[in-house]
């Protein structure tokens, strides 16, 4: 923040930064600031201290921090952003000028992926810890941190997932919260008038991205592209919807145990979904399950 952030206000530099970064700070740092001083403020630190004689109450800062800590999904979401104007621009003289200046042998980049890495850190040194502490004291409640850094880590792969939705015509914010998301393979079975349309005859299904809100259901088609020689990034174009309050759910396919199906409508649009396993499967009925009951 100091030698990078910073330094694009600095009147010597300006003349030195890529017109592609310019008034686009926020984009590159994300809410870095925000995380910065959430651990500057060392209060998190000084809880974790405060551990070091009786282990078995570390837990517990994680379980108050919950909200805090969640600072790091606004960061994430903003990372493919901030990576594609890197991409851009990260080869400019100004981000050399600055390296040079603080002698670090690592480029920008790698400070700008230390909060996603630290992030995914927790769980680990969480799950670390309950090997070491089957029942006794305070292992319930390391449970329970590791469930909560679980969940964040899952909402950041969603929500990166879910910006790269295109071709919704609405507001994807307002569909609740993202509950699951995940590809499949998918049938369909359409008997709208008279033309019924046979998909189920279709020998070969269609590769659905599933994305499961409390308030609908999105499939979309996973398109991949390769960003100038670079990794592949995935976008997730819209095909169609279905409105949880009108769906019903039939668990199990005859022939298949993967399979499950989502109608709408009295039947009148059928959904036959394959997931990938059976454990897979049963996860997503049983989040859909909550939804409609």
């Amino acid at each position: 923040l100091q030698g990078y952030a910073s330094e694009m206000d600095n009147p010597n530099l300006v003349h030195l930064i890529p017109s592609a970064l310019q008034n686009k700070k926020e984009i590159l740092f994300g809410n870095l600031p925000e995380i910065y001083e959430f651990h500057n403020r060392q209060i998190f630190l000084k809880e974790i201290e405060n551990c070091i004689e009786n282990p078995e109450l570390l837990a517990r800062c994680f379980l108050k921090r919950k909200e805090d800590l969640q600072i790091y999904e606004k960061y994430c979401q903003n990372k493919p952003r901030s990576e594609a104007l890197w991409r851009q621009c990260g080869d400019s003289i100004f981000f050399q000028e600055c390296q040079r200046k603080l002698d670090h042998k690592l480029s920008l980049d790698a400070y700008l992926l230390k909060p996603v890495q630290r992030i995914t850190k927790y769980q680990l040194l969480l799950k670390e810890m309950l090997k070491c502490s089957k029942n006794s004291e305070g292992t319930a409640e390391l449970e329970e941190a590791l469930a909560t850094m679980l969940d964040i880590i899952k909402s950041v792969n969603d929500s990166m997932h879910q910006i790269a939705i295109t071709g919704y015509e609405g507001d994807v914010s307002e569909l609740g919260k993202l509950l699951m998301q995940g590809s499949f393979n998918v049938w369909t079975d359409h008997k709208k008038g008279h033309n019924k349309v046979k998909d189920l005859a279709r020998f070969k299904p269609m590769q659905r991205h599933l994305f499961l809100y409390a308030k609908m259901l999105l499939f979309c088609k996973k398109r991949e592209e390769n960003t100038d020689g670079h990794e592949k990034t995935a976008s997730y174009s819209f095909k169609n919807s279905l409105k949880m309050s009108t769906v019903g759910i039939t668990e199990n396919v005859k022939g298949d145990n993967k399979k499950f199906e989502i109608w709408y409508n009295g039947r009148e649009e059928v959904y036959i979904i394959q997931a990938s396993s059976v454990e897979l499967k049963n996860t997503w009925i049983s989040e859909i399950r909550k939804v409609l009951t």
